[in-house]
């Protein structure tokens, strides 16, 4: 069910949606956190795809906020039922004055009592938790991996980074850390001496992934920057150094890696590239501070070397 508010209010729009819960078309009990997205009017629908589809986790109320110039007014949408997963979506797009406090626009709309996260799955604040939505959340979500300039925005996300900050450039690693860390986690059990990490050019994972490898075995990290295939937007290979040779994990494909290991036949790997929906429920799945990925994005990032070659 969809309900359209034209020139309305927040307050209105809570009256709204207390009716939609009274009239029985919706249900906040079992909701567990307020989502709030900061999106522009482009990707506003794709951000609700992701957050409708991490509901059925992590059911939740989703308001999202479009900010636009003109005369002042506050148009508003209620989705609920199979319209919003299983969530409450409220979409308020703010016009010229309307939009000035970004704030004032969701604090009435906030579920009581439970978490915020705010999501920015485009451009983000130069400084996320010193926003006026950041201020308001326990986790705060940005994308490196949307800006045009890589390096400058991991610096400024490493200098501005506070506890309840996390990218989902960071999160699209997680399993290649864990078929990392598993394979070292096998005999034998010999010391790491050189890390090699390729990338495609536009991908802030591979400078994370560089960073967290150099961290994790202190050991020197090369990295680089590469063009990618017509598929690749992402990591494509991680070469780690060893006295009983290399191990070599590549992803040849767009959903295969190859791992490549001395003595043994080499395994195909399902690794494929993480939707945005499954980064967005993973990051939801925990609401206190990332402490590794403060690290990586401060001490890692900053104690890194440049890549071997640009774009």
């Amino acid at each position: 069910m969809i309900i359209d508010l034209s020139d309305t209010t927040v307050s209105q729009v809570a009256k709204q949606l207390e009716k939609v819960r009274e009239d029985g078309g919706a249900v906040a009990l079992g909701r567990v956190l307020t989502l709030i997205i900061a999106a522009g009017s482009g990707v506003a629908e794709a951000a609700i795809v992701a957050a409708n589809d991490a509901s059925r986790e992590h059911p939740m109320r989703v308001i999202v906020v479009t900010t636009t110039e003109g005369t002042a007014r506050l148009d508003a949408q209620i989705r609920v039922g199979g319209d919003a997963g299983a969530s409450e979506v409220v979409v308020l797009r703010a016009y010229g004055d309307a939009a000035s406090n970004a704030e004032s626009l969701v604090t009435g709309l906030l579920l009581p009592d439970a978490p915020v996260v705010v999501w920015w799955p485009d451009e983000a604040p130069t400084d996320a938790a010193a926003s006026p939505l950041g201020r308001m959340a326990q986790r705060r979500i940005t994308d490196a991996a949307t800006t045009t300039d890589v390096r400058d925005r991991l610096s400024l996300l490493g200098r501005t980074h506070s506890p309840g900050d996390t990218d989902l450039a960071w999160t699209r690693l997680t399993h290649w850390r864990e078929q990392l860390a598993a394979v070292l986690d096998q005999p034998p059990f010999e010391p790491v001496t050189a890390v090699e990490v390729r990338g495609a050019a536009a991908s802030p994972s591979t400078a994370l992934l560089a960073a967290w490898l150099q961290m994790a075995l202190d050991v020197p990290v090369s990295w680089s920057y590469e063009h990618p295939d017509d598929w690749q937007e992402g990591i494509k290979s991680v070469r780690l150094s060893r006295a009983s040779g290399d191990i070599l994990l590549e992803r040849p494909s767009a959903a295969v890696a190859i791992l490549t290991q001395p003595g043994q036949p080499d395994h195909e790997l399902h690794l494929p590239r993480r939707t945005v929906r499954e980064c967005l429920a993973e990051e939801l799945r925990r609401l206190d501070a990332d402490l590794l990925y403060g690290r990586v994005i401060t001490e890692g990032w900053s104690h890194l070397g440049p890549p071997e070659r640009g774009e």
